[in-house]
């Protein structure tokens, strides 16, 4: 399984966003405004670094989902010099209808393969989508949630936000629970283990996204289609646990975090 998709076509409306507060470079600050997360600069473009991570867990087919707006994305990369481990194709979302929508995108790159499917805002840790790699069928990247807290950029209070993976007793997926409770949390256990939308899909995940109804914000969204998975297909999606940090590219306040965290580390994909 070499094949990964990766979601880059969002709208980018907390980027966007004006903050004073936040410690932006003028070039940062230009691309910001654009609301394309993935091409923040950080030395290079913040996706740089995610692919250098893909190519180091050993995919070589990269996908990358934009919206039709994005040109620049694709002109970027067409015009670097060409990728010694990874090939970059790319898919268009048409419209911005949630991750079920955009994964839906690339089914043509997917073909009949398993695929990895990650956000281009994040910066995934290397045990975790190497790991995806090496299991038989599908799965989800679960994140240890006090290791968030105290090694990622993600300020605590987001991260008490943030989806929580049910897991069973063999240690498959039940359900992702969106902004749990803390009752929830509290009948998880000691060890509560978060989604940061790090799939392993099977193509099975391309009917499910056509089954779906609209979440409640209108969206398709990419847990619900995973869930048919599970309920109405019969797949299992074994939970990789991880407790390495997940960098969080959200908002301007993350910028100068992520660039200090990123700093002295080699792009190479």
């Amino acid at each position: 399984m070499d094949k990964a998709v990766i979601l880059a076509g969002g709208m980018g409306t907390r980027m966007r966003k004006q903050d004073q507060a936040a410690d932006l470079t003028e070039d940062q600050t230009a691309v910001a405004s654009t609301g394309v997360k993935a091409m923040i600069p950080i030395d290079r473009p913040f996706l740089d670094y995610v692919l250098t991570v893909l190519a180091d867990a050993g995919y070589k087919q990269v996908c990358l989902v934009i919206g039709p707006d994005h040109d620049h994305v694709r002109d970027y990369y067409n015009n670097q010099a060409p990728a010694n481990r990874i090939s970059i194709k790319y898919a268009v979302q048409a419209k911005p209808l949630g991750t079920a929508n955009a994964v839906a995108a690339a089914e043509s790159f997917a073909a009949d393969d398993h695929f990895l499917m990650l956000n281009s805002d994040n910066h995934y840790p290397l045990d975790a989508v190497h790991a995806l790699r090496q299991i038989d069928g599908p799965g989800l990247a679960g994140f240890e949630r006090r290791a968030l807290i105290e090694k990622s950029n993600i300020p605590a209070d987001r991260v008490l936000k943030f989806a929580a993976a049910e897991i069973n007793s063999t240690g498959h997926l039940h359900r992702v629970i969106e902004k749990p409770t803390e009752q929830q949390i509290a009948a998880l256990g000691n060890d509560v283990y978060l989604s940061m939308n790090c799939w392993r899909f099977t193509p099975n995940i391309f009917q499910a996204c056509r089954q779906i109804a609209p979440s409640t914000r209108d969206e398709y969204e990419v847990t619900d289609a995973a869930q048919y998975c599970i309920d109405h297909l019969g797949e299992q999606f074994r939970v990789i646990k991880s407790d390495s940090p997940v960098l969080d590219l959200s908002s301007r306040q993350d910028v100068a975090p992520v660039t200090k965290l990123l700093a002295g580390t080699e792009v190479s994909f």
